[in-house]
């Protein structure tokens, strides 16, 4: 046995050696590459010394082509290379722009049978990375993952193996190899390699993937996906791509590589960008990191679903309740009336603001009502209800009832009835509030042109015009009249309209006969955590709340702001040339990435998760895209799935759908994945989990320090999670998750503390899409007990593991004499 086990290692160190000696070639080429974009950044440089436009724009572009090529080949990714696949001679002999072969099925007389078996020889061997690398002579010294000749690393099984007779996947770090396992396609085939015979090392492929550890950064696998997860990657593009699979099928996975493939096939389809929609900013840091080592950068927003608004970040949680409210369809009718009803109160002002001035506190004259000829004594006085930069108004600022001017040596007034009429005639469409205020502003001056009697002094219309326009002009002119018309219909934004919702009898109206008066209370209770200004912590729920107001009420259109001025188009000459230069096409990418709001291809990652109004939200941002949509029902958290999927169909319209489903389970072993199961069976009666391929011979254990009704106080619950996270850092080489109820979050971090990095506490409703080598679930009940979805949370939590789970029993979790919680006993 002893001597059996040496050979294995030797041929393993052989094998090693191999591919070490062709990484090392691989780098050699990176570094000649490296040393020839050097050249070309240093050529470049010279070409600007001889001053001419021409030159100077010679020079931009291919310091621009030379800077990217550069730094892509400086980034040296861990696992650059990470796969080979060795191929039967081919049906022809046509080469790709890889250098490989094109052909798919072997050549007749590939293989040759005799009474001894079947044998073939090795034709090709690809060697697959991150990306493409070619040698001086142009053939493939590693081939790009995505392209065409990769896929057989992907699809070949003993099933369908094509061409390939070995697959290999490789583990290196770096420039050194620290290991290769390998996979026979066709283990019926004696196959030689420069006239020997084909070595085969380790368990598989797949299994080796699976078995290592993972960091708090998610481990790309590339080099394990199987065939059913290559066909969505490959998929194409047009309409809808829907993926269902349970817990550890690869889903995020495919996500992110299915991005990087996309762009890699249709670079300038997707110029548009790709969205990439995750249910947290956990998962976005475990995650974000895939896409630049697959060799994909700029082109890729992966952003939570509580980060999509600019400007706003979601730092807090609400509780299910008031979550429930938020993120239902029922808000949308709250929100359009909140949009129109914020532009009036009759409250006293809670601070105003004057043109480009701080805020100054001030009492409504007369009970709210400002007229034109008081203002500016108001103005001085701090009295009114204007407020806002630019007319935007400031919550609970008092809204004016009555606008008198001088027009023509007489006083014209509107009170309050007829500016209540004005306002209900211009707030009779659907247009968003903030671009009516023309519209407010023309029916004003129509109302004041009539009161004036002006309008029969002329009988020619052309002196009519005349005289209207004159009116026009002098009453707009006149800074009071744009106070009012500020006060009136100032510019509202959307966290000021969340601050008026913070109002419970202002809200009382605005929700009457869509929420009840209890949740009405709770939504308002829940955006009192708001400042005057509308800032202050917001929820994920908050902030799709923010970007529905947001088209509610609409954004003005701004002036354009100017070029600056540059002064090295003066030094260069470049000013005479082109003294209004328009912006560049690198300027111009630049400046639409920033003000993106819309993509070409739109990925929803853990999409069961979206509330309905969430899914308005990412909606708007893939109004004209392709969508991939990634999702498991069985681990969705929000308490209506029906409704949700009928926002997702309105929010995905009438593209057609192509389904896919994951069936099999890489990440949880089978002891950990059967206990799983009964939890399911009790949220979802009829799912089929998906298959574990592996087991460890390890069950979960469980721990409680109670009886069979677990007494378990406050800090013997602490210790215990504490010493089952300490014990399980021993048994593994990664991390620990310890997944909680949502309320104790911090007091699980505190728990933990003093542990190290390898362990973290997180919520329940955090742990969705992670993965820990090994997890400790904490009171499986009060988990279950959080929510209308709890059973479905707690089965998200269990199956976070790759090796181990930890069940710690709280006071409600009744376990039995081994200690099982009453949730998790057959």
């Amino acid at each position: 046995m002893a001597a059996q086990e040496a050979a294995v290692d030797s041929v393993r160190d052989r094998e090693i050696g191999v591919e070490q000696e062709h990484l090392d070639k691989v780098y050699r080429r990176l570094e000649e590459k490296i040393h020839e974009a050097e050249f070309l950044m240093n050529d470049a440089a010279q070409r600007g010394q001889v001053g001419t436009p021409g030159a100077l724009a010679e020079r931009d572009a291919q310091v621009f082509r030379a800077g990217i090529h550069l730094n892509r080949l400086n980034n040296e990714f861990e696992d650059f290379l990470f796969g080979r696949i060795d191929l039967l001679l081919g049906k022809d002999g046509k080469k790709g722009p890889d250098g490989a072969y094109t052909a798919v099925e072997p050549a007749e007389g590939a293989v040759r049978e005799d009474e001894g078996g079947k044998y073939a020889e090795i034709a090709e061997t690809l060697h697959i990375g991150r990306i493409g690398v070619l040698d001086s002579d142009y053939a493939p010294l590693v081939i790009d993952w995505r392209a065409p000749a990769a896929a057989p690393f992907y699809r070949s099984t003993p099933v369908d193996p094509g061409r390939v007779v070995r697959r290999r996947v490789i583990r290196s770090k770096g420039r050194k190899v620290l290991g290769v396992e390998d996979d026979l396609m066709r283990p019926e085939l004696t196959a030689t390699l420069d006239g020997a015979e084909l070595p085969v090392i380790g368990d598989g492929a797949l299994m080796a993937a699976l078995g290592q550890a993972r960091s708090h950064t998610m481990r790309d696998i590339v080099a394990s996906i199987q065939a059913e997860q290559d066909l969505v990657i490959r998929a194409p593009a047009a309409s809808v791509t829907y993926v269902e699979g349970g817990p550890g099928t690869g889903k995020t996975a495919v996500a992110l590589h299915r991005a990087a493939y996309l762009l890699y096939q249709d670079r300038r389809r997707y110029a548009g960008g790709i969205l990439i929609v995750s249910p947290t900013p956990l998962l976005v840091a475990y995650t974000e990191g895939v896409l630049p080592s697959l060799g994909e950068e700029g082109q890729v927003a992966i952003r939570a679903v509580g980060s999509l608004v600019d400007g706003a970040e979601a730092t807090a949680y609400d509780d299910p309740a008031v979550a429930r409210i938020k993120g239902s369809s029922r808000m949308l009718q709250v929100l359009r009336k909140a949009a129109r009803g914020a532009l009036e109160t009759s409250e006293p002002a809670r601070g105003r603001t004057r043109r480009g001035a701080p805020g100054r506190g001030g009492a409504g004259q007369d009970a709210g009502q400002l007229s034109f000829g008081e203002a500016e004594a108001a103005e001085e006085s701090g009295e009114g209800g204007r407020s806002g930069e630019g007319g935007t108004k400031t919550p609970g600022a008092v809204t004016p009832t009555r606008l008198r001017v001088v027009a023509f040596g007489r006083r014209v007034e509107l009170e309050a009835e007829e500016l209540r009429r004005i306002r209900h005639a211009v707030l009779g469409g659907t247009a968003p509030v903030n671009l009516l205020r023309p519209r407010a502003r023309k029916l004003l001056l129509d109302a004041l042109w009539s009161r004036s009697g002006a309008a029969g002094r002329h009988t020619d219309p052309e002196l009519a015009a005349e005289l209207r326009a004159s009116f026009d002009d002098d009453i707009t002119s006149e800074d009071s009249f744009i106070e009012f018309l500020d006060a009136w219909w100032p510019e509202l934004t959307p966290r000021g309209v969340l601050v008026a919702m913070a109002d419970e009898r202002r809200l009382g109206r605005w929700a009457r006969r869509v929420l009840t008066p209890g949740e009405t209370r709770r939504l308002a209770r829940s955006l009192a955590r708001l400042d005057a200004s509308g800032h202050g912590p917001l929820s994920v729920h908050d902030v799709a709340l923010l970007d529905e107001l947001q088209t509610l009420l609409g954004t003005p259109a701004r002036p354009r702001k100017k070029r600056e001025y540059d002064p090295l188009d003066a030094l260069t000459g470049l000013e005479e040339l082109m003294p209004q230069r328009e912006e560049t096409q690198r300027e111009r990418a630049e400046r639409l990435a920033q003000e993106r709001t819309e993509y070409a291809h739109v990925i929803v990652d853990e999409a069961q998760d979206l509330t309905p109004m969430q899914w308005r939200m990412v909606g708007r941002r893939g109004r004209t895209a392709t969508w991939t949509v990634v999702g498991d029902p069985a681990q969705s958290s929000w308490s209506d799935p029906d409704e949700a999927a009928a926002a997702r169909d309105e929010a995905l319209g009438s593209r057609p759908r192509r389904r896919f489903e994951l069936t099999v389970n890489y990440r949880n072993p089978a002891e950990i994945a059967e206990l799983a199961a009964r939890v399911l069976a009790l949220a979802m009666p009829g799912m089929k989990s998906p298959a574990a391929v592996r087991s460890t011979g390890v069950e979960p254990r469980f721990v409680t320090t109670g009886g069979a009704r677990g007494t378990v106080a406050g800090p013997d619950l602490a210790q215990l999670v504490r010493d089952e996270a300490a014990r399980l850092l021993d048994q593994v080489d990664g991390t620990v998750g310890v997944v909680v109820a949502m309320r104790r979050r911090e007091e699980a971090a505190r728990w933990l503390a003093g542990l190290g990095e390898r362990v973290v506490a997180l919520g329940s409703l955090e742990a969705k899409g992670l993965e820990y080598d090994a997890t400790v679930v904490v009171s499986p009940a009060e988990i279950a007990d959080e929510s209308p979805a709890g059973l479905r949370v707690l089965y998200v939590a269990l199956t976070r593991a790759t090796q181990q789970l930890t069940v710690v029993s709280g006071e409600r979790d009744e376990p039995d004499a081994a200690g099982v919680p009453d949730l998790l006993r057959e």
